[in-house]
């Protein structure tokens, strides 16, 4: 048990505080991903009408598909910002748009199995559908399609961790993904020399070469 704990939480430290790093940037987007929902559900046709007929089959497209593909889009590129300039710290390593690519790749296959997730709980003759006298659309808080939004975030956010960590933002340091802790260090190092240069006394020959300047 002990090894085990050793494995999990000391060894693999720095996997977790990246994985809290990417938990609180997942929350923001959580919050942009149901305020568009949200707006689109306002602005646009009802939720559970149909969007897109599919010829020759008993599916349908429906507008909470197209509102959940477009929530996604946005929080997709406001989590992929923040990740790049906090969580992984790679901006200094590759260019935008290098970077977007793999990262709206992963997005869009966590996008899909989500998609799938969201359908199960919206559609009445699921056995995984929310109960609709319990969420009965009656209020804001009430409203199924909120809560299976939710629900479908929750499973696709680690999805989404596992396969950025893997390939997203280790790619461009090409396999080696610098450690928390290695991140740390630098940036304490860093600031060790700026208040060493900031406290180190100017050279004296440079000080009289100053004032008779």
């Amino acid at each position: 048990m002990e090894r085990l704990r050793h494995f999990l939480f000391v060894r693999h430290r720095h996997n977790w505080l990246l994985l809290i790093r990417f938990g609180l940037v997942g929350a923001s987007g959580v919050l942009v991903n149901l305020i568009s929902v949200v707006l689109l559900k306002r602005a646009g046709p009802h939720f559970d009408a149909v969007a897109i007929d599919l010829p020759l089959t008993d599916f349908n497209v429906r507008w909470y598909h197209v509102y959940s593909m477009i929530a996604f889009l946005i929080a997709n590129l406001w989590n992929f910002q923040l990740n790049r300039m906090w969580t992984f710290r790679s901006a200094k390593h590759s260019g935008w748009w290098r970077e977007f690519g793999p990262f709206l790749a992963v997005g869009l296959v966590a996008q899909l199995i989500g998609l799938g997730i969201l359908t199960l709980l919206m559609h009445p003759g699921s056995i995984f559908s929310l109960p609709s006298n319990l969420l009965d659309n009656s209020t804001g808080f009430r409203t199924k399609y909120y809560w299976a939004q939710l629900i479908t975030i929750g499973f696709t956010v680690p999805i989404s961790f596992v396969l950025n960590k893997l390939w997203t933002f280790s790619a461009v340091r090409r396999g080696s993904h610098v450690s928390f802790e290695s991140e740390v260090a630098a940036e304490v190092a860093e600031e060790a020399q700026a208040a060493r240069d900031r406290i180190e006394p100017e050279p004296a020959g440079e000080a009289r070469e100053r004032i008779r300047g």
